[in-house]
């Protein structure tokens, strides 16, 4: 993965937004790549879901914003997620680390814990009905924020509004882009998923199912950019008439 995306930069812009944390993105993706510092500087991170910004800034990593919850707001998430948990009895009493965890701008509850094993997450809700119920009941309690589910164990909580649309439209802003000149890919583009808001920005989009599939866009991408092909060999998710033509921008 680290090769393609390294391959990707090294002909447009692309952005990384994701529920972890910044030390998810160092631990995961950052540490993993080998590139010169050119390569890196098109590369920009949104972390908890695109409440936080980071772009590549003279050799290092520098936060543009954060959209930081007050403890009173973290405190009042994490009592319902837990409540909400408890009460649908999927609350874990050995889990795999942090069940409910503050990340600054987003609070997360991972109903095995956030450093459960792949095949565990994969087990443990394959047709997404008990993270539905968990938002279903945790929503209409924290009517000031946004409730989606997140990964495949987890429900992600932010500000209201502030979600992977604001960030695309944040990194719109900072690209000078225009929404038809992205191309956004995303595991859950469902509309209980936190993806979705995304469609509405006008953004054409790439519905994926995992890592594997993302591999795959890449390679067919960089074909399509390149001239190999004369059209995308991916399935784009747009109404707009425009969608995922060529452009400065990114992906």
């Amino acid at each position: 993965m680290a090769t393609a995306l390294v391959s990707l930069l090294q002909r447009l812009p692309v952005c990384i937004i994701s529920g972890g944390r910044f030390e998810q993105f160092q631990s995961q993706v950052l540490d993993r790549l080998t590139a010169p510092e050119q390569t890196l500087s098109r590369l920009y991170l949104m972390p908890t879901s695109g409440t936080r910004y980071y772009s590549r800034q003279q050799g290092a990593w520098s936060q543009v914003y954060a959209e930081d919850l007050s403890a009173a707001e973290k405190a009042r998430i994490m009592q319902v997620l837990e409540e909400t948990s408890r009460t649908l009895g999927y609350w874990e009493e050995h889990p795999w680390g942090e069940l409910v965890e503050d990340r600054g701008s987003q609070v997360t509850y991972s109903a095995l814990g956030q450093a459960a094993p792949l095949d565990a997450k994969a087990a443990w809700d394959p047709d997404g009905t008990k993270k539905r119920l968990l938002v279903a009941h945790a929503a209409p309690l924290l009517p000031d924020f946004e409730v989606r589910s997140g990964g495949s164990t987890s429900i992600d909580v932010t500000r209201k509004g502030i979600d992977k649309a604001y960030a695309v439209r944040r990194l719109m802003t900072q690209l000078h882009a225009a929404p038809e000149e992205l191309l956004f890919v995303g595991d859950r583009l469902d509309a209980a998923g936190n993806d979705y808001p995304v469609l509405a920005v006008g953004v054409p989009c790439v519905p994926v199912t995992g890592w594997q599939d993302t591999l795959t866009v890449i390679a067919q991408f960089n074909d399509w950019w390149d001239g190999v092909t004369g059209s995308p060999q991916f399935r784009i998710i747009s109404t707009h008439p425009d969608a995922a033509r060529r452009g400065p921008a990114g992906a």
